[in-house]
């Protein structure tokens, strides 16, 4: 049993009953030790909501400062962002249900640690649109609005986007791309 095994089963957990409904007997339970073997693993809950924020963020922060570094223009760069945050998310529910919807949980001292880590993660983006403003490719008079704005309807995807479902996660990248570029109006 390993640190990483106890972490995604943890995660799995935290989606299904939420970080207060979980207990630590729920995430022994379900990489098969017993609640008090665990604690040789891992100190709290705590620790262990902290760790998977960590992780999750990571994992979003590779994928996406490897497109944002790229010389590319900011409305390509921000497609192709779009496209890998959202095959990301559902390529990873569990770790991402807990990114998205449990940061709430930290207590300050965790939380004081993790906002750093989530700010740079949203000034990848914000400097993104900040580009395409420069290169005169976007018309955004608030380049951290529009992010956050983004970041809303991207995440609120892992709520209802199902693999086996009408759309692809690539076809709602494009949708989202397009209405992000394009607006409702004709």
């Amino acid at each position: 049993m390993t640190r990483d095994d106890i972490l995604d089963a943890a995660a799995q957990v935290f989606r299904q009953k939420g970080f207060h409904g979980a207990s630590m007997s729920d995430i022994a339970a379900a990489v098969n030790l017993q609640k008090a073997s665990l604690y040789h693993h891992v100190s709290s809950k705590q620790e262990i909501l902290l760790d998977l924020l960590e992780r999750a963020l990571g994992l979003v922060t590779d994928y996406i400062s490897k497109i944002s570094n790229r010389p590319l223009p900011a409305d390509q760069k921000l497609r192709e962002m779009i496209r890998a945050y959202l095959t990301v998310l559902a390529d990873n529910t569990d770790l991402s249900s807990v990114l998205l919807f449990e940061h709430r949980s930290l207590d300050k001292k965790s939380h004081a640690r993790h906002v750093p880590r989530r700010d740079n993660f949203e000034r990848l983006w914000r400097e993104v649109v900040e580009q395409g403003v420069r290169e005169q490719v976007f018309d955004c008079p608030d380049p951290r609005m529009a992010v956050r704005a983004l970041m809303g309807f991207m995440n609120w995807t892992l709520t209802w986007y199902r693999p086996d479902g009408e759309k692809s996660i690539n076809g709602i990248a494009e949708e989202y791309t397009h209405l992000l570029f394009n607006g409702l109006l004709k």
